[in-house]
């Protein structure tokens, strides 16, 4: 029986491990698949691990392995799959199947505009900055510049910057001393799922800067947008599960045919 695991990131905020959870109920009721368990990456429970066990004690025989990650790093590149090679050993007889982040897309680049304009309608003259959380991983890095090129274009921005909370620079501190003389109105956009703590670290460094022309949006969030994405990369892993048992049945097809024929022979 087919399954899909949901895996969050999770936070240390409880709003944060909520929204998560509601975002996921309802993509959920979306979904034709019987078995359907949400868990966490880290910072919150059920872990990896148990939400793996919750699908076989269900009775699944596949997992379809779905990341709700904005961008393929450590996380989708390193721990989820050590994860879940740890759980093929545990499970030799569950086949699992592993699917991709949100990536980037053209309805995310819509939702970022949504969170400028529903701030303050932007001028001809304005510009953006994205802050992502921040990777060791240069593709990060490459992802969110093109993710920023695209809503320039599409927009109409003047200039839209990307800078990241850790990991490989810009800084955002590095920014702001920038920022701070700047005569055109900066719309700044946390490229985040979830409150969190790092949304909350982002609106104190901003402390001070109230007299400026830079505006502080929500986060890229949860809305339909989102949603619709991650439909699409569910469906993607379970086209991916079809493939793979068709290709089965043609092998399984194949060594009749040629056991059939040997016997005649």
């Amino acid at each position: 029986m087919q399954a899909i695991l949901y895996i969050a990131h999770g936070s240390r905020v409880k709003a944060g491990v909520e929204q998560a959870v509601s975002f996921l109920q309802r993509v959920q009721q979306e979904v034709d698949v019987a078995i359907q368990e949400i868990c966490f990456l880290e910072l919150a429970q059920p872990t990896i691990a148990q939400g793996i066990e919750s699908c076989v004690q269900r009775g699944a025989t596949a997992i379809a392995v779905v990341p709700i990650l904005l961008l393929a790093a450590k996380h989708a590149k390193e721990d989820i799959p050590e994860e879940v090679e740890q759980a093929k050993a545990l499970f030799p007889n569950i086949r699992f199947t592993y699917g991709e982040p949100l990536g980037v897309h053209e309805l995310l680049i819509d939702t970022l505009q949504a969170r400028i304009v529903e701030t303050q309608v932007p001028n001809e003259n304005a510009r953006v900055l994205l802050i992502g959380r921040g990777s060791s991983d240069p593709a990060v890095k490459q992802d969110l510049a093109t993710i920023a090129a695209r809503l320039r274009d599409k927009y109409y921005y003047s200039e839209v910057d990307t800078c990241f909370l850790y990991g490989t620079g810009p800084t955002f501190e590095e920014w702001l001393q920038q920022g701070r003389h700047m005569q055109s109105r900066v719309f700044i956009v946390p490229y985040l799922l979830f409150t969190g703590l790092l949304r909350q670290g982002i609106t104190k460094r901003l402390v001070g800067y109230e007299e400026t022309n830079i505006f502080l949006c929500e986060s890229l969030g949860y809305d339909d947008n989102v949603k619709r994405v991650l439909l699409e990369r569910i469906h993607e892993v379970l086209a991916d599960v079809t493939d793979f048992e068709r290709s089965e049945l043609c092998l399984h097809l194949h060594s009749s045919k040629s056991g059939r024929n040997y016997a005649e022979a």
